[in-house]
């Protein structure tokens, strides 16, 4: 969950920086959207090995 807290950081920072660089407004929000998608890869990346897991420890269905 560090990776996640990082990616969001990262997103925060260059929404901050979108806000207040009117010249590179553009590039700074694409930054972001790339941090957040980056951030949701990993929640799916998350959820996929956790199902899996749990998955694994269920008894096969008959």
């Amino acid at each position: 969950m560090n990776r996640l807290v990082k990616m969001r950081t990262q997103e925060s920072l260059c929404r901050e920086r979108a806000a207040l660089d009117s010249a590179r407004r553009s590039f700074w929000r694409a930054q972001a959207e790339e941090w957040e998608q980056r951030a949701l890869d990993e929640i799916a990346h998350h959820f996929r090995e956790c199902n899996l897991g749990s998955a694994e420890n269920q008894p096969p269905l008959s």
